[in-house]
């Protein structure tokens, strides 16, 4: 089998380059990059030295996508994955949509030219922001979780959120642009018959990751506190209450194999998937662990609130798990020592992989 990865030299395209040649030696990898992210670099003579045929190209670009050969899968993995991206004062909106949005065009073109399979990764943002602001949460043990006795809307409940969660914007540009990403293919898949899966993925983390306070922001917290650097908590007045839920992406490849191998008719095109309640934390919790680790130190707080920023954000995977049998496997705090880990190795991290 011939699998084509996008943005192959990123976190999770690297990971998941290495986790499917882990799990089949025999797979062929090609995959591009266009390497403009801070740090990308670094993974190409790693991903080369394991047999993956790596291309400079970028999706935005048809003509680049011409001189790749047969695949039998794409899995898209390049994205701007900011949620501020497009409506700060640090990049622009028409190059969001067209790494985001125009990137995937060019990709399911290709999958339709050679009747490849397609697997798109797409982000928790593509839900609506309005409900889950709106959302009634209580802080417990320093992070916030839904109140008790809460009516959730239809879509949302303890476990997180669900597929059928509304989609109504605004999500934020990021959030629309992998949406209309995921609309787009399954279009393309009903009308040229070739395979779609799209896996909504929540916060992916782990040793590696390129830190930067608008994303990657576990691995940026972990590295920024380790050399003293100021941390600030924004908005939920300051309290560093907000909390995510996150996954390794090598915890993917299970899911990614069995997709590509599947043969059955009738699945659902679309899952979430996440760590769940049990892989949650919230910032004031990460710089506990941290001053654990690194020793105490003082976090300051600002109360202005941070646009599209909300106070809970689980994923529920479990039709994951009742259709794929899929789970994550690493556990968080597994995730932050492999972290913590990588910035002892990388002193340097912050400088390499988050600068604009």
């Amino acid at each position: 089998m011939k699998i084509l990865i996008s943005g192959i030299c990123g976190f999770v395209g690297s990971n998941l380059a290495y986790g499917l040649l882990d799990q089949d030696a025999a797979l062929e990898i090609l995959g591009f990059d266009n390497f403009t992210r801070p740090g990308s670099h670094l993974n190409q003579m790693p991903l080369r030295a394991r047999g993956v045929n790596l291309i400079h190209a970028d999706a935005r670009v048809a003509s680049d996508l011409e001189m790749l050969p047969a695949i039998d899968w794409i899995i898209d993995a390049a994205a701007n994955p900011c949620v501020l991206a497009g409506v700060d004062s640090m990049t622009s909106s028409r190059r969001l949509v067209e790494n985001n949005l125009y990137g995937t065009v060019n990709l399911l073109e290709l999958a339709k030219k050679h009747r490849a399979g397609f697997i798109l990764l797409s982000t928790s943002r593509v839900y609506a922001i309005k409900p889950l602001v709106e959302l009634p949460v209580k802080e417990k043990d320093g992070a916030f979780a839904p109140a008790p006795n809460t009516l959730f809307p239809v879509g949302l409940s303890r476990h997180g959120i669900a597929e059928e969660f509304s989609t109504t914007p605004p999500v934020s540009l990021y959030g629309v642009s992998k949406l209309g990403s995921e609309l787009l293919a399954l279009e393309y898949g009903a009308a040229f018959d070739f395979k779609v899966w799209i896996n909504r993925c929540g916060v992916l983390a782990g040793a590696g990751q390129f830190g930067r306070p608008d994303q990657g922001i576990f691995s940026f917290w972990i590295n920024a506190y380790r050399r003293g650097e100021a941390l600030k908590y924004i908005g939920f007045n300051g309290t560093g209450y907000q909390a995510r839920d996150c996954f390794h992406p090598r915890d993917l490849v299970p899911l990614l194999l069995r997709q590509m191998n599947d043969r059955s008719p009738g699945k659902p095109r679309i899952v979430n998937l996440g760590g769940g309640p049990e892989n949650t934390m919230s910032l004031a919790q990460l710089s506990d662990w941290c001053g654990a680790q690194f020793g105490k130190r003082q976090v300051e707080s600002d109360p202005i609130p941070r646009p599209f920023d909300l106070p809970w954000i689980v994923m529920d995977s479990r039709m994951a798990k009742q259709v794929w049998d899929w789970q994550p496997e690493t556990k968080l705090l597994s995730i932050l020592e492999e972290i913590a880990v990588h910035a002892e190795a990388n002193p340097r991290w912050l400088e390499i992989s988050s600068s604009l």
